[in-house]
């Protein structure tokens, strides 16, 4: 990794982000409870309270493994390293000898061990981000035994596999008749979204279980579940949790990845089926529904960055429309969601309110600062409507976890390679090998390539409410000016996607092109909401939020603002 300090724009720095959230995913570790993380926060409570869940097992200790990873190796951060450590030894110490994970007893709940469906995808998605990162064969052998206990315990029929039930015991489905009856409880949460992780980790190692897995789900969501509508719409029924966001946008997610993997052009276009359905019911700035009912006004981190990756991989399989899409969720919700001045949060200074086990009020402002919102509003971090259940949570530990993988989805693919072609295609911030993209949006309609080392063909996406005729660009070479226009044939390819061709270690490219500014009307499931657009960037919104208000403190200037900076540069990049 290499880096030199130099003048910046001080605009969004995904990377910066992931250093934030490494502060609250080691922040949350309960020091007086094993170092087990707690899973959701209250600000609105005074003092603030974190408390612990059914959840802080295999799916906590999964997202926290999996995020500091990714967040690591963005960032380049290493505080905290003793309690992610913690947190390792706790995850492999869930496993029984039949390979499944398993939730534990909790001094102040009433639950009994269980290994929960739900939980293994977070599991199997932290070893493989973990052997990703070291190749310790203690954690493949872990993997290896956890893929072949999934396998082992699904139930197979002629075309489709799935699980009968939410929770599996060490001494089987709790009920036989379930299996027999094939009730298959929602199988977007408990198998569909399990097919991104064994998918990677079948790249990673030839897992043959995994990849079987994968295409027996697969299979089982697109041709029997009825999880999804034949116009792509989710089923709202209670069976299926409401038609629940998360759980359903992560199966496409999945599906996605598992059809550009397997080149089944079909997959790809019943995922992008689903997928402009469920942008439908979304704001254009990511916003997401919780589900189709009670929960329709919880918004989850975790269905905003399912989306981003969704979007990532329909965008890489020729829907190019999707870069633009996913930019804008980048941009704003995700950005606003993630939690950096808590200034407002009151917490206390002691643990004289702390109950061992259930809850504490130590810190919390200090200790949750850079995680994502939890349940937010389009326009609070907190929501407090009168519809559905109200107010339940502001921060739950699933979702920064996920927030933390939405940064480094954005980080990954802003620059990415194929075939010798060099394409830029998100306008953030961002260093590479190949070159630098100073991004000095949404001030300036404005981006600089640094160019590092030769590039045979470099692309760059260009926003489609920037047009073509307006557009122009500078290259700097040795000396040497040339200038060209948008409007010039044979420039653009696959649609937005400006072609300049090859360039030359020490090149600089300066594109420019006006920013466009508008307003938008916002549906949120009956609550509408007037947004201030600056290109892609929302600067304001309308009601204002009441708790602590998202887009009401974005500055925009004539001139982007600089600051001495550098961007991180890896020699040997993650691919998720």
């Amino acid at each position: 990794m290499t880096s030199t300090k130099r003048l910046i724009p001080d605009t969004l720095m995904l990377e910066e982000r992931a250093a934030h959230a490494i502060n609250a995913m080691i922040g949350m570790a309960d020091e007086d409870f094993g170092y087990i993380p707690f899973f959701a926060a209250n600000f609105v409570k005074k003092p603030a309270v974190m408390t612990h869940g059914d959840w802080d097992y295999g799916s906590s200790h999964g997202r926290m493994i999996d995020g500091l990873v990714l967040a690591r190796h963005m960032s380049g951060e290493t505080f905290g390293q003793e309690i992610e450590e913690r947190y390792r030894a706790n995850l492999l110490t869930f496993f029984k000898e039949d390979g499944m994970s398993y939730r534990q007893i909790n001094p102040t709940r009433s639950w009994e061990p269980n290994a929960n469906l739900i939980d293994q995808r977070a599991v199997i998605l932290s070893l493989t981000s973990w052997y990703m990162e070291t190749g310790d064969p203690k954690v493949k052998e872990a993997a290896d035994r956890h893929v072949a206990a999934l396998k082992r315990i699904a139930v197979k029929e002629r075309d489709v596999w799935y699980y009968p039930a939410s929770e599996y015991k060490e001494g089987g489905w709790p009920s036989a008749n379930a299996v027999q009856l094939r009730l298959a409880p929602d199988p977007a949460a408990f198998c569909g979204r399990l097919v991104m992780p064994l998918l990677k980790y079948h790249e990673l190692t030839g897992n043959q279980d995994a990849f079987e897995l994968c295409e027996f789900f697969t299979a089982l969501i697109i041709e029997r579940s009825g999880v999804f509508h034949a116009d792509g719409s989710f089923n709202d029924a209670l069976a299926y949790r409401s038609g629940h966001f998360h759980t359903r946008l992560g199966t496409l997610d999945a599906i996605a990845r598992f059809g550009a993997f397997t080149g089944d052009a079909a997959k790809i276009a019943w995922v992008k089926k689903c997928y402009d359905w469920a942008l439908t019911k979304c704001t254009t700035f990511g916003w997401t529904p919780g589900d189709l009912q009670e929960q329709a006004y919880e918004h989850e981190t975790c269905s905003l960055v399912d989306l981003i990756a969704t979007g990532i991989t329909l965008a890489k399989s020729g829907y190019v429309e999707y870069w633009g899409v996913v930019e804008r969720f980048l941009r704003n919700h995700l950005a606003e969601s993630q939690l950096l001045d808590l200034s407002w949060v009151e917490h206390a200074e002691d643990k004289s309110h702390d109950i061992v086990g259930k809850c504490s009020c130590y810190k919390v402002a200090e200790r949750t600062r850079g995680a994502f919102a939890g349940y937010s509003a389009p326009n609070d971090v907190v929501c407090d409507v009168i519809e559905g259940r109200g107010h339940i949570n502001d921060l739950q530990l699933c979702c920064l976890g996920s927030g933390t993988r939405g940064l480094f989805m954005g980080w990954s693919n802003t620059i990415t390679e194929k075939n010798g072609t060099i394409s830029v295609n998100f306008l953030l911030n961002r260093g590479s090998k190949w070159l630098d993209v100073d991004s000095y949006l949404p001030h300036e309609g404005k981006v600089v390539l640094h160019v590092r080392e030769d590039i045979p063909r470099l692309q760059i996406r260009i926003p489609e409410w920037a047009g073509f005729t307006k557009i122009r660009f500078r290259r700097e070479f040795d000396g040497e000016v040339t200038e060209g226009r948008g409007n010039e044939e044979s420039r653009w390819v696959n649609k937005q996607f400006l072609l300049l061709g090859p360039a030359k270690a020490g090149e600089t490219i300066t594109v420019t092109f006006p920013l466009s500014e508008r307003r938008t009307l916002e549906n949120a499931v009956g609550h509408t909401f007037e947004t201030l657009w600056r290109g892609d960037d929302v600067v304001g919104i309308t009601p204002k939020g009441k708790h602590k208000p998202m887009y009401s403190d974005r500055q925009v200037f004539d001139t982007a603002p600089m600051r001495e900076g550098e961007y991180r540069r890896v020699d040997k990049e993650f691919v998720w």
